[in-house]
């Protein structure tokens, strides 16, 4: 009996080092996780729908905080431009500097001369509501698209403006890399520009940040549970043991 009450005894204070460890690792995770978040995303709510189907109207999107150098073609940004308003707004990057944009003689824009296939488009709908005449994109400046062409005021209706619809790299603040709300998740790879010079960008760290919060959450529960758990599996031993004694002496 004795050396039964020594080793769960020991067995209790391994479970206890070990429990208080998870909690303590998991409250480093949980809380880390949300504070990688905080640094390097910002949350916006798209006021339009300009970029519907991938993104609609009062959806609440997470956006990677990135210079205006590293922007690429496909991606989904948040810029705020002077000339067009003044305030946040969300478009898709389909040109850069030194590309020539054009939409849509082939039915598809074009980009050096390269038709780009968008998926993300409304099903039905065209590359433009009104065509975009050949214009080059000049150094330094970015040619913007909303996904829903026909209701999107972006560089195609900017075009006649003395930079040609085109706003600077240094308008962009963030990279958007999910919709959080509704939880439509993280936005599909742009693949049409895949093939072209620069390629596309690659997803933020977001899913590290979920998964390290998500973890973290785990240790958390499954540290704080073990001391109730296993009380109550010390007073069911206990109990066994009284019961194997009685039957014992019953014998």
């Amino acid at each position: 009996m004795s050396r039964t009450r020594r080793t769960d005894e020991g067995q209790g204070r391994l479970g206890s080092t070990l429990s208080g460890l998870a909690v303590a690792l998991g409250c480093v995770l949980f809380l880390g996780g949300f504070v990688w978040g905080a640094i390097v995303y910002q949350p916006y709510t798209v006021p339009t729908e300009s970029m519907t189907p991938t993104i609609g109207a009062g959806d609440r999107v997470l956006a990677q905080r990135i210079d205006g150098s590293e922007v690429k073609r496909g991606d989904v940004v948040v810029f705020t431009e002077s000339a067009w308003g003044d305030m946040p707004m969300v478009k898709r990057v389909v040109g850069v500097g030194g590309d020539k944009i054009a939409c849509c003689e082939a039915g598809k824009l074009t980009v050096n001369g390269k038709e780009i296939a968008e998926p993300y488009l409304p099903k039905g709908q065209g590359p433009s509501a009104t065509g975009i005449p050949s214009t080059t994109v000049p150094e330094g400046r970015l040619f913007l698209l909303g996904d829903e062409r026909s209701g999107s005021l972006d560089s195609s209706v900017h075009i006649g403006d003395s930079s040609h619809g085109t706003v600077p790299r240094s308008a962009v603040a963030a990279r958007v890399d999910a919709v959080a709300w509704p939880m439509n998740g993280m936005l599909a790879r742009p693949t049409g520009f895949e093939s072209l010079p620069g390629g596309v960008s690659q997803p933020g760290p977001l899913n590290l940040v979920v998964a390290a919060v998500i973890a973290g959450a785990v240790l958390v529960l499954g540290g704080a549970a073990y001391g109730p758990i296993a009380k109550r599996a010390g007073r069911n031993r206990g109990r066994a043991r009284t019961s194997a004694g009685e039957r014992a002496l019953a014998g």
